[in-house]
């Protein structure tokens, strides 16, 4: 076992998912507060610790499976480079640790950091296998990551800012299935069992309404009295072509390009969605903070 190996297992490249901690201290307007700000990335640290370690586990339980799928085949403890028993001890260690952070972080928010925890153990060992419901757990973990980000520098979490993450997050999961049936074709079932009960026909219907719904949802949220009182603007909505960008640039991306196995790569690699997520935040924070 090497430390690249470790490092490597932990899929430092999806702890882009743990960024969304960081939408409460934004649409709250307390980012450039510096106090805050180390406390929600003390918190984006920890989810860090606590993502690697069930990636571990994860790729643990499923390492036979990994070995039937093209990329997943290549990760260390598929390929034997970490022994189970190594695994299983990185995995505690890295559990015990990310805890002990979110303890020393608030209790609330290391109520929100416990349940994500069980419910991706969950999910590893029983839920991936429920139709549908697997999507939604996996979304259900970017709503409580926007939620811990909230609780950590204890601010109030806004109802529309949840719905957005949730349909978001079940439009990004819809698209990781999807792409899994096109690229493994035949060999799908025998990578994720799950998948027979899944058609890229019946994803595609459930795509189209998620989308639209994100849509609708996102442009009333930044129009809705509630926003526009809370802000001293209406000017949110100057954001939502960015977002309309960005949905329409990843189904590009999944129907027509191959790609959505890995949203987070997506974001790493795709320079026109990077460049539109940084002028989408760049936006916001124009809106919120510099509107006087």
């Amino acid at each position: 076992m090497t430390a690249r190996a470790v490092v490597k297992s932990m899929r430092p490249a999806q702890w882009t998912k743990n960024l969304a901690v960081f939408a409460a201290l934004i649409f709250a307007q307390k980012f450039f507060s510096l106090p805050l700000l180390l406390r929600a990335a003390g918190a984006f640290l920890t989810f860090c610790v606590i993502s690697g370690a069930l990636y571990i586990l994860n790729d643990l339980h499923d390492r036979e499976e990994d070995r039937a799928h093209p990329k997943k085949s290549q990760r260390p403890i598929a390929k034997g480079e970490i022994r189970p028993s190594e695994a299983l001890i990185l995995f505690l260690v890295l559990a015990a640790a990310g805890l002990t952070a979110a303890f020393f972080l608030g209790r609330g928010f290391f109520v929100a950091v416990l349940v994500y925890f069980l419910l991706q153990i969950a999910y590893t060992f029983k839920l991936k296998q429920v139709v549908i419901l697997d999507i939604f757990v996996i979304a259900a973990g970017f709503v409580i990551r926007v939620v811990a980000g909230g609780l950590v520098i204890a601010v109030p979490i806004s109802s529309w800012l949840i719905i957005c993450t949730m349909l978001l997050a079940l439009l990004l999961s819809m698209g990781k299935r999807r792409h899994e049936l096109v690229l493994l074709e035949e060999k799908a079932v025998e990578h994720r069992p799950i998948l027979r009960e899944y058609s890229a026909y019946l994803l595609d219907q459930m795509i189209a309404v998620v989308t639209a719904s994100t849509l609708i949802a996102y442009c009333l949220y930044t129009i809705s009295p509630e926003t526009v009182a809370k802000f001293g603007t209406s000017n949110l909505v100057w954001t939502a072509p960015f977002v309309l960008y960005g949905i329409f640039r990843y189904l590009y991306l999944v129907h027509l390009k191959g790609k959505g196995g890995s949203p987070e790569e997506i974001i790493i690699q795709d320079k026109p969605m990077l460049l539109n997520i940084v002028l989408w935040i760049g936006a916001v924070i124009l809106v919120l903070y510099l509107r006087k």
